[in-house]
């Protein structure tokens, strides 16, 4: 899907017509998670990745972002699936995993070695990362709980990657916002998720193009 840019989005300060007027590449935002990001008890166009594409869609950007959300997955399963999902040569992977791992009650240290290895086999094959954060069960304990939150910060600090601290921010635990399992978004609760995010993949995708010398505003 091209990056559409008006001709005067096209041109930075200074810059004469004809001057690095090769068209954008179009962006391309794979999604690596579990069931919030497969869309678990909803339609397929109700799930994250795909209300996330419309947003940006309403936001001017034409970026598709891809659905690579495996119900049940694991830290380790999607350390699995990092070189089937490189297949569709993303520009930007965002890691949403984490959550599974949690609820089972796995090792935290062995999420983290999971989620460290995802993001540096990304970053070898030279894609830009983000990551979504995730919460312990608050009846874990606080060494538990301290343990796992703590695994986002310090991989993206160790990886210097763009940080959303939390993707259930402002839905998890309410009812009117979650299914009947209390676990998965609605579509109401999955809009929430997508109106939060937002100002954090935009700030982003700027940042990208900036980083690549492409006009902002992919």
């Amino acid at each position: 899907m091209p990056v559409c840019l008006m001709p005067a989005q096209a041109q930075t300060a200074g810059q004469t017509p004809g001057q690095n007027d090769k068209p954008a590449k179009s962006i391309s935002l794979a999604v690596l998670g579990d069931s919030l990001a497969a869309g678990f008890g909803i339609k397929p166009e109700q799930s994250f990745p795909a209300r996330l594409e419309a947003a940006l869609k309403a936001d001017g950007r034409t970026v598709t972002v891809l659905n690579d959300g495996v119900s049940g997955d694991t830290s380790a399963g999607g350390l699995d699936r990092v070189d089937w999902i490189l297949g569709d040569k993303p520009d930007i992977v965002m890691v949403e995993l984490g959550a599974n791992d949690a609820l089972r009650g796995i090792d935290p240290a062995s999420t983290e070695r999971n989620l460290s290895a995802i993001i540096e086999k990304l970053k070898a094959a030279g894609v830009t990362v983000w990551l979504a954060g995730m919460m312990a069960p608050r009846n874990f304990g606080p060494d538990y709980v301290t343990a796992f939150d703590g695994i986002y910060r310090r991989l993206a600090d160790k990886y210097q990657v763009p940080l959303y601290p939390f993707l259930l921010e402002g839905v998890a635990q309410d009812p009117a916002l979650n299914q009947a399992d209390g676990l998965h978004p609605n579509p109401q609760g999955v809009a929430v998720i997508v109106r939060n995010i937002l100002p954090f993949v935009t700030k982003n995708l700027d940042l990208y193009a900036a980083s690549l010398h492409r006009p902002a505003r992919p």
